[in-house]
């Protein structure tokens, strides 16, 4: 594999395929869209076992949301960051420099995916959503890792509550807390908020040309309640 480089501006990180088979994937890591970076292993380790294995993948630098004071340490200050759509409209803008750049990096324009880990599979499955509106060119695959796509996420089964339960080192996106996430990175309420920002809120109707799909979510994570919604919302789309 040749070593990955910065293209697009600084965009993109691009992790060319050792023996490319054709396919490039648009990669989004995750961190509640206000942390992460390229070179956290769901960014950067996955990138190079999947270069290794013939798909080129272009991670995106998307612009992160603010920090607000007391996320991380109760006397740091603020952050200033970015609300949406400027994650999402990095997203479009990875994609189209993709789309635009399949020959050059050898891959196949009709084998092309895109996907990310927690926010990052929000973003993906939002510019999905944003591309079907501008009637653009679609991925052939969606892939979202243990995504977030629901603001108001609903109770978790008690099947998953008594797993939550037994792990509590694991029980971290509780309701609450996924709404404050979501009004960070909307800079205001959830109420009215784009199906771009909130894909979880899509229903059948607007999911009917909506790529083949892979989901993988954590057996005990609250998050996979929003990612069992979505698959039911794209199975009733068909």
């Amino acid at each position: 594999m040749s070593e990955p480089y910065s293209a697009a501006d600084g965009l993109v990180r691009v992790y060319p395929a050792r023996e490319p088979n054709g396919t490039g994937l648009v990669w989004a890591h995750g961190g509640a869209f206000a942390f992460g970076d390229l070179d956290m292993p769901e960014s950067d380790w996955v990138a190079s076992e999947l270069a290794a294995r013939g798909t080129t993948v272009v991670s995106v630098d998307y612009r992160l949301a603010p920090v607000p004071a007391g996320w991380t340490d109760a006397a740091a200050p603020a952050v200033a960051g970015h609300h949406y759509p400027a994650a999402s409209d990095d997203m479009l803008a990875a994609w189209a420099w993709l789309v635009g750049n399949a020959g050059e990096l050898r891959v196949d324009p009709d084998r092309l995916a895109i996907g990310g880990t927690s926010a990052g599979g929000n973003l993906a499955a939002g510019a999905t959503l944003r591309l079907i509106e501008r009637r653009a060119a679609l991925p052939a695959l969606v892939l979202l890792a243990y995504p977030t796509l629901l603001a108001v996420q609903p109770a978790p089964d008690a099947a998953l509550r008594a797993a939550l339960d037994a792990q509590p080192g694991a029980d971290r996106f509780g309701a609450d807390v996924v709404r404050a996430m979501y009004e960070n990175y909307l800079g205001g309420s959830v109420e009215r908020a784009p199906l771009g920002a909130i894909p979880g809120l899509a229903r059948p109707v607007d999911l009917v040309q909506f790529p083949p799909t892979l989901i993988v979510n954590g057996d005990v994570d609250e998050l996979r309640v929003s990612g069992e919604a979505f698959a039911a919302s794209l199975r009733a789309a068909g």
